[in-house]
């Protein structure tokens, strides 16, 4: 593993993990009728902080793409995961909480998940899959739950309403990392006109403006401790998926490195949960007044 591929990645995450919690402390605050619409993005534009918390996600977005540049998706993704480190640290710092028990046992899960998943799967680059259904089946595989998803939300927006749109947009944001490999890959092929003749570029944006607009719903109606375990989650399967599904990207698989990779992915996901249900991760009151207006409504 390249070391400039891992100071790329965690460097990556900790700008996303600071501009999450940025973000959410903003968006809380945002006009309800905005709910998953692009205006809910317009009112959000007016309040600083949530302009600094996108400045640090855009941040982070770059470097996450020289990372995944250098790097294979399935390399760079479970190191993106460990954002929510970064964003308890800050959460940790503005409550004064401890880690405690769960704090350190979430850690401790979610780092060696990600050891153990490089470790035993040793990601390596490949020939990618030139047959373009395999790419439209995966990507519309994740897009098609991502969209079901949402359609859930709107359902249960006042439950488990930010927990599912977290999870779409994780989803999208794991195929908008692939495409930004292929994208990468297109632009050292050919320059910038093999770059804007693909497709690839306008689905990233298309992807990136999309989860932009689910991640901030989330983050209006409840607390960040609902919404980011969900999203750190979902965007490191989503990218792995499509890593090894249609990129080249090769694991090893036999049957002992198969289960720790397995074991791996189940530790990640469970120190995100442990830890985005940290006391230091913000409850507030906020959001339950919001949840109260919107009953009222």
């Amino acid at each position: 593993m390249s070391v400039l591929v891992l100071v790329l990645a965690v460097s990556a995450a900790c700008c996303l993990g600071f501009g999450f919690v940025l973000q959410q402390s903003a968006a809380q605050r945002a006009p309800l009728g905005d709910f998953l619409s692009p205006r809910l993005l317009l009112a959000l534009m007016r309040v600083p902080s949530w302009i600094g918390g996108i400045a640090l996600m855009v941040a982070g977005m770059a470097l996450g793409a020289v990372a995944l540049g250098r790097g294979e998706v399935s390399l760079v993704e479970p190191l993106l995961a460990t954002n929510l480190l970064f964003a308890l640290a800050l959460s940790r710092r503005r409550t004064r909480q401890p880690l405690g028990r769960q704090g350190w046992a979430g850690l401790a899960l979610l780092a060696g998940g990600v050891s153990a998943f490089i470790l035993a799967g040793e990601p390596r680059g490949g020939t990618a899959v030139t047959d373009p259904v395999r790419h439209w089946v995966i990507i519309g595989v994740m897009a098609g739950l991502a969209l079901l998803l949402t359609a859930c939300a709107k359902r249960a927006r006042l439950s488990w309403g930010p927990v599912l749109l977290s999870l779409a947009a994780g989803l999208l944001y794991g195929v908008q990392d692939a495409l930004t490999r292929v994208s990468g890959q297109r632009f050292a092929d050919g320059g910038l006109a093999e770059l804007l003749t693909g497709w690839q570029p306008y689905a990233v944006l298309a992807l990136g403006i999309t989860g932009l607009v689910l991640v901030q719903s989330a983050f209006e109606t409840a607390p960040l401790r609902m919404s980011l375990p969900a999203l750190t989650a979902a965007q490191p399967l989503a990218g792995i998926a499509c890593g090894v599904g249609f990129l080249g990207d090769r694991l090893h698989t036999d049957t002992g490195a198969l289960a720790w990779e397995a074991t791996g992915l189940a530790a990640i996901v469970t120190g995100i949960v442990l830890l985005g249900l940290h006391p230091c991760l913000p409850q507030g009151t906020a959001g339950e007044e919001r949840v109260d207006a919107l009953q009222g409504g």
